[in-house]
């Protein structure tokens, strides 16, 4: 919905007409002065009037500014969801036209750059210079010695550039998981599901990094958690819960210490657990003061948590953390970006086994937001279970003659097929399964 007011030049003789699209008619002495945008169409030159949040709520000087540069437009992004503008007529009519776009800017697959296999060897090694900055890091923090969160900038922008080319290359390699080292690679994966899902909803690229650094430092406060709190097999009793809750303000006042960070950052680290019904902590935060941001990372960090093995217990299906998410939209997480996220994710995730109605064997190589059951994949065996050279199929856009659909989806490892051994295979040019 958009608002506008008319302001007259000269009284009209007769109501000015209307178009379809909802605008005055240009030959009335009428214009268009407000309107109420999506922050991501924002451009300089426009004058904020009005938030979706109270103006203390976000890190902007003045109550009611005209916008001058891409930071201002970078930080009404990271904050809010629309805002109240007033401007030229044309630049407003410009914008206006394009929300229709923009509304079905999650119903399209991300685009790629480079195929799959191509980006597999790049995204193997961003991923392990990005986990080897995590260990760094929590060694750091654990040894009280002294560490420079600005280090992890360059290795978050190699993630971004390997996320434009391929995202499912790094979502391959997120779903590789081990249970011995849960909370740096949970903080790698939530970084680089945060940067895809930030570009599935259509942020621009500057955005990307913040957003994985968010991603990537939001549960840096739980280093500071007691161990056996925090891999307590049990259910916390109210004492051990009320301690792990001091994570989020834990991770607040570390990140503290730097200045040079971005203010979203620290306020994904602190309320990244608050609820869009009141329930939430640390500060039982209405909807209307969570963060655009906070809001985002939490449902990445809550599907990561728990589709992830922990060291106490085996992670759920990825259908089943679907279904909790879509259950608690609206009431624990945003429910327009929950519906997003499991458009982007897809019935069967980037990464997972399969065997098709053919018999056939194949891994999901990207999935269509458009079309959830019919996903591009990989065949790695025949019907008879027999490895065959890796085949693309685009089960959207099947070749002619060609009927092939997703019978069930299989556990990794299943008839000697991993996702770890493929990402081998196609980081080596080894062949790894078996003959």
């Amino acid at each position: 919905m958009w608002f506008r007011r008319k302001t007259s030049t000269a009284p009209p003789k007769k109501p000015a007409a209307r178009s379809q699209a909802g605008l005055l008619d240009p030959d009335a002495q009428t214009r268009v002065e407000r309107v109420r945008l999506p922050v991501d169409l924002l451009t300089t030159g426009m004058r904020i009037v009005k938030l979706d949040r109270p103006w203390t709520e976000v890190p902007v000087l003045f109550q009611g500014f005209t916008l001058e540069d891409n930071y201002q437009a970078r930080t009404l992004r990271q904050y809010c969801e629309w805002v109240l503008v007033e401007g030229d007529e044309q630049v407003l009519s410009e914008a206006l036209a394009k929300v229709a776009i923009h509304k079905k800017r999650t119903a399209t697959p991300l685009p790629e750059t480079r195929p799959l296999a191509e980006e597999i060897p790049r995204a193997s090694r961003v991923w392990g210079k990005t986990q080897t900055f995590v260990e760094q890091v929590t060694l750091a923090i654990e040894q009280g010695n002294n560490f420079n969160l600005q280090d992890a900038r360059p290795v978050i922008r190699e993630c971004v550039e390997s996320i434009k080319a391929n995202a499912s290359a790094m979502i391959w390699m997120s779903r590789i998981k081990s249970r011995d080292a849960y909370t740096a690679e949970h903080c790698l994966r939530v970084a680089i599901f945060t940067v895809a899902f930030a570009r599935f909803l259509g942020l621009p690229d500057e955005d990307l990094e913040i957003a994985g650094m968010c991603g990537l430092l939001h549960d840096l406060g739980k280093l500071k958690v007691p161990e056996e709190i925090l891999n307590k097999p049990g259910a916390l009793n109210p004492a051990e819960y009320a301690i792990m809750q001091e994570h989020t303000t834990f991770g607040y006042e570390l990140l503290g210490s730097d200045p040079k960070l971005d203010p979203i950052i620290r306020d994904v680290t602190r309320h990244h657990h608050e609820r869009v019904d009141g329930r939430g902590y640390p500060q039982q935060l209405e909807e209307w003061q969570i963060s655009r941001f906070a809001r985002l990372v939490s449902i990445v960090d809550a599907f990561d948590a728990m589709t992830s093995d922990r060291c106490y217990r085996d992670g759920i299906p990825t259908s089943d953390a679907i279904r909790v998410l879509y259950r608690n939209r609206g009431r624990q997480f945003d429910a327009d970006m929950v519906e997003a996220f499991i458009r982007m994710v897809g019935i069967y995730p980037p990464g997972t086994l399969v065997e098709l109605n053919s018999g056939e064997v194949a891994l999901i190589v990207a999935v269509h937001p458009g079309k959830k059951l019919k996903p591009r994949i990989e065949i790695l065996m025949d019907a008879s279970k027999k490895p065959v050279a890796p085949r693309i199929v685009d089960l959207a856009n099947p070749a002619a003659g060609e009927k092939l659909e997703i019978a069930h989806p299989l556990p990794d490892g299943a008839f000697g097929i991993s996702l770890k051994a493929r990402v081998q295979q196609l980081v080596t040019g080894h062949r790894v399964f078996p003959s």
